[in-house]
């Protein structure tokens, strides 16, 4: 497999250990992917080897026996409320284009891994009844229950929601048991990692933690609704090869975002 390749170096976690492949901690979770990640070092659109790489670690984890649900974000494309802004669009137009973008990596995505053998659906959660089926919760457990991958697009189908929050609400709606927020590093820091070198990675947080810091793991609205319904977050570097699965397996990678202790 091609090792990926980020355009900002990050702060590495200690080395890790070999990938295991024995039966996963997590029955069912949800992965949140950005758009950004699809792009590699070319920040816009979609690196075919990039695409290929995460749909062969994906290919792995499902494989392992995990049912896996996906939301792509789509800003390698189009971000509704910065790219709108900067060319007048209305913020809810901008949005809307937005999902249209979370669409075209979802795709891409199904594509790719069907291509590996993984049999995947993609559900939109705006109407698109050529290129993908409605959202319908229902619908989506039994795929998943029947071992395809799921990747849901269009957000939750309104403006002014990130795809952080459509994340959780999924994630909740098909009772994933976690969130997998993957990013450019190692996981949630009490300062930038990429512009401060000596900043510090926290190994666990409470949600609390995180909106009183604001800490950017996902948006105050997509915290709030995993807070209220006790859904834990694991955030890691999806540019390491292998972590997907070693966070699957219930390795301590990254850092758990969760309610604390009673």
């Amino acid at each position: 497999m091609t090792e990926r390749r980020t355009p900002l170096e990050a702060r590495p976690e200690p080395d890790q250990a070999p990938v295991t492949t024995g039966a996963p901690r997590y029955r069912r979770v949800l992965l949140k992917l950005s758009g950004e990640a699809l792009s590699g070092a070319g920040g816009y659109g979609i690196d075919p080897e990039v695409l290929r790489d995460f749909a062969i670690e994906l290919r792995d984890v499902h494989a392992a026996g995990c049912e896996l649900a996906l939301v792509i974000g789509g800003g390698n494309i189009f971000r509704g409320l910065t790219s709108g802004a900067r060319v007048g669009i209305d913020r809810a137009t901008g949005d809307y284009m937005g999902m249209l973008a979370t669409v075209i990596n979802a795709l891409a995505m199904q594509d790719a891994l069907e291509k590996l053998g993984v049999p995947t659906r993609v559900q939109s959660a705006i109407g698109l009844h050529q290129v993908a089926e409605p959202y319908i919760r229902r619908r989506a457990v039994r795929h998943l229950e029947k071992g395809r991958v799921v990747i849901f697009a269009a957000g939750t189908g309104n403006p002014f929601f990130t795809t952080d929050t459509a994340a959780s609400l999924r994630a909740m709606e098909i009772g994933a048991e976690v969130i997998f927020k993957a990013t450019r590093v190692d996981g949630v820091f009490d300062a930038d990692p990429l512009k401060h070198p000596d900043a510090r990675r926290f190994d666990e947080l409470t949600y609390i933690d995180v909106l009183n810091r604001q800490l950017q793991v996902m948006d105050a609205t997509a915290i709030s609704l995993c807070m209220d319904n006790s859904m834990p977050i694991l955030v890691f570097n999806l540019m390491r090869p292998g972590n997907i699965m070693r966070a699957v397996s219930g390795e301590r990678i990254g850092t758990l975002v969760h309610g604390g202790r009673a």
